[in-house]
């Protein structure tokens, strides 16, 4: 059993991304009792590597309600990193709205995140799908205020909790306190350096590669473990906090880079999610550790942490 758990963190990292984004342009053009609309994905390739028959498979978890698929082409930019698939579609009544439906995480990783931009004619609107939105309705009106603030602050709400290896991060930051105080220090670095690291990017010419941010962050996880485990009375972890929020961070820019959405909304929505979830970590983890204090609980997840990180940083490395 302890064996079997111990393949399975090991195995664990090969699904684990950070950023696993894709993006794509949605052209409708009204047509005398009808409509064609010019669909443009745009995906990493690396998120296509293991999908099988790609130039079929992506289009076929994309739809839109009432269109019918007249042609299709998907090539590889390697220069650029990225698979394209371009698509035409026909429509058989003209459109004042248009239902959607992606799976695009049942095919990549499960934090997947596709950002849909459409216009018909002057209009435009645009949706993000996940596993948990998987479905949405592009109503092609202008947005108001509060509605742009809305949805970009939910954005960086969702983005914060979208998957195993976020939750991951603030879970480590729990493990790494050893008291209240030193977790308030060590959040607040973490949120300063996630904030710092986003807003310093929009003005740095250098653009880090996805593999490259995942494998120095799970360099830091390994890192932060170690300290746990040998230098349990080690001093600054804070520092080392905000430097995992710093590469953290770069995810977030990304997402604001990829949408166009504000920082400051999408950070806003974001902290507001991990604070109410670090407190949330804490207060299970600290119990379960007076609970089972014999374990060493503490011991035994930093140990399964350290597993995670340096074979998330091997498999990055090797791609």
């Amino acid at each position: 059993m302890t064996r079997a758990l111990w393949l399975a963190l090991l195995a664990w990292p090969g699904s684990a991304h950070v950023m696993s984004m894709s993006s794509a342009d949605l052209t409708i053009a009204l047509a005398i009792g009808g409509a064609h609309a010019h669909y443009e994905l745009r995906m990493p390739l690396y998120e296509v590597a293991h999908v099988p028959n790609p130039e079929r498979t992506l289009l076929e978890h994309i739809r839109f309600a009432g269109a019918r698929l007249v042609s299709s082409q998907c090539r590889a930019e390697s220069a650029r990193g990225t698979y394209i698939c371009a698509a035409d579609y026909e429509f058989a009544a003209p459109l004042d709205r248009l239902d959607v439906e992606c799976t695009f995480t049942a095919i990549t990783v499960p934090n997947h995140v596709h950002l849909l931009r459409a216009s018909l004619g002057e209009k435009r609107d645009e949706a993000i799908f996940d596993l948990g939105f998987t479905r949405a309705t592009l109503r092609f009106r202008t947005p108001t205020a509060a509605e742009l603030a809305i949805t970009q602050a939910g954005a960086g709400m969702v983005r914060a909790l979208g998957g195993i290896v976020q939750v991951l991060f603030l879970a480590a930051l729990v493990l790494a306190a050893r008291s209240r105080r030193e977790l308030l220090a060590i959040a607040a670095m973490f949120l300063v350096g996630q904030a710092v690291s986003v807003l310093a990017m929009a003005h740095v010419l250098w653009q880090p590669a996805p593999r490259f941010v995942e494998a120095a962050t799970a360099l830091a996880v390994a890192y932060l473990a170690v300290e746990i485990l040998l230098l349990p009375q080690a001093g600054a972890r804070w520092l080392v906090a905000g430097v995992l929020g710093a590469l953290y961070g770069l995810y977030f820019h990304l997402f604001v880079q990829t949408t166009g959405y504000s920082a400051a909304l999408v950070l806003a929505g974001a902290v507001l999610a991990q604070v109410p979830a670090i407190a949330i970590l804490a207060l299970v983890l600290w119990r379960a550790g007076r609970m089972a204090k014999a374990f060493r609980p503490v011991q035994v997840a930093a140990s399964a942490l350290l597993v995670f990180g340096v074979g998330w940083f091997l498999l990055r490395l090797r791609s």
